[in-house]
């Protein structure tokens, strides 16, 4: 099965502009909290990752606002591993308020392990591979239905 996180996050009053909406880039920090405790499932611990010089770099980034949260929200962002090819892979997120069941927003992104200093590209592990193709993948079961799950369990 591929690895999945839940990872909450209440807004503060530095993500937000002044109006006290949350501020596009404040997404992709919540995204990159996720997106840590999603690697360390997947075997890429922080401090791994600085010993044996090997990282995940975001080469892109999609990102679909769907509403806006607010100051003091709670907001619960899940996360997983979508698709995987040689050297690259995509990780998923989707961020909601479970207050209110909103889905706030969706988020894809691409990824490559390198090496560095170097910057030398590697292979994926193997088990990754074998765990994304043991369940459909969420993204292509979306672009099947032509849009959004609203109504999308939530991992526990």
């Amino acid at each position: 099965m591929a690895p999945r996180i839940r990872t909450n996050v209440q807004v503060m009053f530095f993500d937000t502009d002044c109006g006290g909406v949350v501020s596009n880039i404040a997404y992709l920090r919540f995204i990159e909290t996720a997106r840590t405790h999603l690697a360390e499932e997947l075997g890429l611990a922080v401090v791994e990752m600085a010993q044996k010089q090997t990282y995940p770099v975001v080469v892109r980034t999609e990102i679909d606002y769907r509403r806006a949260a607010r100051l003091g929200d709670r907001l619960v962002i899940e996360g997983w591993l979508d698709r995987t090819e040689r050297a690259r892979f995509w990780c998923a997120f989707r961020i909601t308020r479970p207050e209110d069941n909103t889905l706030i927003a969706e988020c894809r992104q691409m990824l490559a392990l390198n090496e560095m200093p170097t910057g030398k590209l590697l292979r994926l592990p193997e088990h990754w591979k074998t765990a994304v193709k043991a369940e459909p993948s969420e993204h292509s079961e979306r672009e099947s239905q032509g849009g959004t799950v609203p109504g999308r369990e939530h991992v526990q």
